[in-house]
């Protein structure tokens, strides 16, 4: 099956629309499998075929991640997928490893390369290479520095390798770590993307996430537990497209933060992940930076006795209303009347106002942005064990 065909099937099923941008999209992607299919591996005297890749891109919503869920269950050869944050995050713990090794431990090591020394980069290239031949990333963005200086030499190591790459991103490589410090010295990546890949715009007839974001309300009052968790369960089913959920862990400066449940850059917690633990600024400003869209559970009645919870609350709806996040969620209230009395209810005021305007339809239409306090966030993200 190709992926044109698997999403035809989709359709049919009456579980998308027909859409000609995603269609051809879908023959991009198996323009892709048919080189990997054709592709000679390494023999006697013969280098092993180089595979060019794809670079999808587009707005929010528009199927990029359901397409890539087809593409790498098609896939003929050996393929991870990842989100772009998780493999940045993994990278920075395999070099920190390695400049951690003694001489004689980086000797022994399987994927030493000679010459290298203390090194990481070429070591970790080769030990990724060594695991899949292809590579899927999903939400392709560069925002840290720390990211950005490496990924240059990385990623020619693993072009080396006759590593193929396929990724989606909200961005065209031409505006990948736009304004970032030092970008000059990150161009020659793009250019290399752009050389590897083949650059491919998916310009969607509608906008799927705002369709979805607004066929249904957002913010939901029940006082039924059960019908609450269902009503989030339909909902990331829809704003995901369907999309096969992931789990993740974010860290920030050291600290580890669970994303149970991710996909498509739609990210799920309940109340107490966030609010009843000792989180802050920096832990909400990775959320906001890392995901256009979060699903929060069960938000309670607050009150004085719940201070810590509310202030927490607060620092939340801060970072999610700066980075332009999109929030559904469940309450046993409406915003206004979440915190009625007790210390810290007037200054809730402001809180509440902005849950108000994050419900309506100019808020939810706007793009997501890094907040501009993430800018230099040490922010890494890795799969879950």
């Amino acid at each position: 099956m190709s992926v044109e065909q698997a999403y035809q099937a989709r359709v049919e099923a009456g579980q998308l629309n027909e859409d000609s941008a995603q269609r051809e999209a879908a023959r991009k992607l198996d323009s892709v499998l048919e080189r990997l299919a054709e592709a000679k591996p390494a023999g006697l005297f013969r280098m092993e075929t180089k595979v060019k890749g794809l670079y999808l891109w587009g707005g929010v919503g528009r199927g990029k991640s359901m397409l890539m869920d087809l593409f790498h269950d098609l896939s003929p050869v050996k393929a991870k997928r990842v989100h772009f944050h998780e493999f940045m995050g993994r990278v920075h713990d395999e070099m920190n490893a390695w400049r951690e090794m003694s001489e004689s431990e980086r000797k022994r090591a399987d994927h030493r390369v000679k010459g290298a020394g203390s090194d990481p980069i070429p070591p970790v290239a080769k030990l990724i290479a060594s695991e899949a031949k292809l590579l899927c990333f999903d939400e392709f963005q560069v925002t840290q520095i720390a990211d950005a200086m490496i990924l240059g030499r990385l990623f020619e190591s693993l072009f080396e390798a006759r590593v193929t790459v396929v990724a989606t991103s909200n961005r065209h490589p031409d505006d990948l770590y736009k304004n970032g410090l030092n970008r000059q010295l990150f161009v020659p990546f793009i250019e290399r993307i752009k050389d590897e890949c083949d650059i491919f715009e998916l310009v969607a007839e509608r906008d799927y996430r705002l369709e979805r974001l607004t066929e249904a309300p957002v913010w939901h009052v029940s006082d039924d537990p059960a019908k609450r968790e269902k009503t989030l369960d339909e909902a990331f089913e829809r704003l995901t497209l369907g999309a096969r959920p992931n789990s993740c862990v974010l860290h920030v400066k050291g600290r580890q933060l669970k994303v149970s449940r991710e996909a498509a850059g739609v990210a799920r917690f309940s109340f107490p992940e966030l609010c009843a633990r000792p989180l802050g600024a920096r832990d909400y400003l990775a959320i906001a930076s890392t995901f256009h869209t979060v699903l929060l559970d069960d938000i309670p009645l607050l009150s004085k006795e719940k201070r810590n919870e509310a202030a927490r609350f607060v620092a939340l709806i801060d970072a999610l209303y700066e980075a332009r996040v999109k929030l559904v969620a469940t309450a046993e209230a409406e915003p206004e009347a979440l915190y009625p009395e007790g210390d810290g209810s007037f200054e809730f005021e402001r809180t509440a106002s902005r849950l108000f305007e994050m419900r309506s339809r100019d808020y939810l239409a706007l793009e997501h942005r890094t907040p501009p306090r993430a800018e230099n966030l040490e922010t890494q993200t890795e799969p879950q064990a």
